[in-house]
C-alpha cells in the first residue's frame, strides 16, 4: 500500500519528470524537494523505481538530454595513458579529457618522460581537490608536493624550469625568444580565432572567422623552419606543443562542424600537421574522435554557459 507520504514523493518526481522533458532545467533545480527524492526514491512495488533511473540534467546540454555533452573520460590510447599514471604521485595533473589547454601539459609531460599522476576531473562540478589547487575551478592545474599552480603555458614552462627529461626550448636565447614570441601568436590570435569559427552561427560570420584563423595559420606557418617537419626542425619542441591539441582538433572538430579542409597534400602545413599527429606524446594522450565531435557539439551550437572560453569569445573578452 502507498502510503500519503509516498504519493506526495511521487508526486513532487513526477513534476519534475515533466520538467524535465520540457527542457525546464530551473524548474528542477529551484525544487529542493523534487531535487532530493530523485536520488533517494523509496521502491514501493517498483512504482519509482524508473524515476531513480533518470539521468542527471547537464546544463551543457541546453535542458534537452538528447543533446550531446562534454566527455568525463578519456577514451582510445588517452585513456591507457591515464590509466598508466594513475598511481599516486607528487606530480599531479588535474585536467578534463576533453579541454585543449590540458592537452599541452599532458603532452608535455609524456614528451619529458616524466613520473606523474593524472587526475580526471569533472570541471563543471568544481571538486574541492581541484578548487585548492586552483580556487578558480578551471583545468590545467597541477600540484607538486605541497604547492600548486595552473595556465597551461605557465605550467609547460614550469616544468621546463624543473630540468628533467627532454628539453622543450632551445638553448640559443634567440630561439627561445622566437618560440616565447609564436607561443603569444597561438594564444593571442590562433586559439580566440578557433572558438571563433566554431561557435559562429550564420554563414557569413562563419566565412569572416574561418578567414581569419586561416590567415593567422598562415602567419605561423611561413615563420616555421622552411624544412621542418616541426616549427624549429626535426625535434617537437615547445611551439609545437603549444599549437598540437588545435591541430588535432581541426580533423576532428572544425571539419565535420565547419567543413574546414585538409592541408594541401605536400606543402609545410601539410607536413607540420602529420609531424604533429604521429608524434606518440600527442598520440598517446589524444581520444577517439567520437570523444571531440560530441564534446564540441555545444560549442558548434554556442550554446549559454558552455565554458568560460566560450563565454570570453561571445563577450569579445581575451581567454580566461
Amino acid at each position: 500500500m502507498i502510503t500519503n507520504s509516498s504519493r506526495r514523493l511521487l508526486s513532487g518526481a513526477v513534476l519534475a519528470l515533466r520538467a524535465y522533458r520540457q527542457g525546464s532545467l530551473a524548474t528542477i533545480i529551484q525544487s529542493s524537494l523534487c531535487r532530493r527524492h530523485l536520488t533517494h526514491i523509496p521502491d514501493h512495488r517498483g512504482s519509482q523505481r524508473l524515476l531513480a533511473t533518470m539521468p542527471d540534467l547537464d546544463a551543457n546540454q541546453g535542458g534537452d538530454p538528447n543533446k550531446k555533452t562534454y566527455n568525463k573520460k578519456a577514451t582510445g590510447l588517452a585513456l591507457k595513458t591515464a590509466e598508466s599514471h594513475h598511481a599516486d604521485h607528487e606530480l599531479k595533473l588535474f585536467g578534463s579529457c576533453f579541454c585543449p589547454f590540458v592537452h599541452r601539459v599532458w603532452i608535455s609531460l609524456e614528451l619529458k618522460q616524466l613520473a606523474y599522476q593524472y587526475v580526471e576531473v569533472d570541471v563543471y562540478r568544481k571538486p574541492k581537490l581541484l578548487l585548492d589547487v586552483n580556487p578558480r575551478g578551471l583545468v590545467p592545474a597541477l600540484r607538486h608536493g605541497d604547492w600548486g599552480c595552473y595556465e597551461s603555458t605557465v605550467l609547460m614552462e614550469y616544468l621546463e624550469d624543473l630540468g628533467e627529461g627532454e628539453p622543450l626550448l632551445p638553448s640559443d636565447p634567440k630561439l627561445r625568444a622566437v618560440s616565447r614570441l609564436w607561443s603569444d601568436h597561438i594564444n593571442r590570435h590562433i586559439i580566440p580565432n578557433f572558438y571563433r569559427y566554431l561557435q559562429a552561427q550564420t554563414e557569413k560570420e562563419q566565412i569572416e572567422h574561418g578567414e581569419d584563423f586561416k590567415n593567422q595559420i598562415t602567419k605561423i606557418v611561413d615563420a616555421a623552419d622552411d624544412k621542418g617537419p616541426f616549427f624549429l626542425g626535426k625535434r617537437m619542441t615547445f611551439v609545437d606543443v603549444q599549437f598540437a591539441p588545435w591541430v588535432v582538433r581541426m580533423r576532428r572538430v572544425l571539419k565535420p562542424y565547419r567543413g574546414w579542409s585538409d592541408p594541401e597534400s605536400g606543402s609545410r602545413w601539410a607536413k607540420w600537421v602529420d609531424a604533429i599527429e604521429s608524434h606518440d606524446a600527442v598520440k598517446n594522450t589524444t581520444s577517439d574522435d567520437k570523444l571531440y565531435l560530441d564534446s564540441y557539439e555545444r560549442y558548434a551550437e554556442n550554446r549559454p554557459n558552455t565554458s568560460e572560453v566560450q563565454k570570453a569569445i561571445d563577450s569579445g573578452k581575451g581567454l580566461p
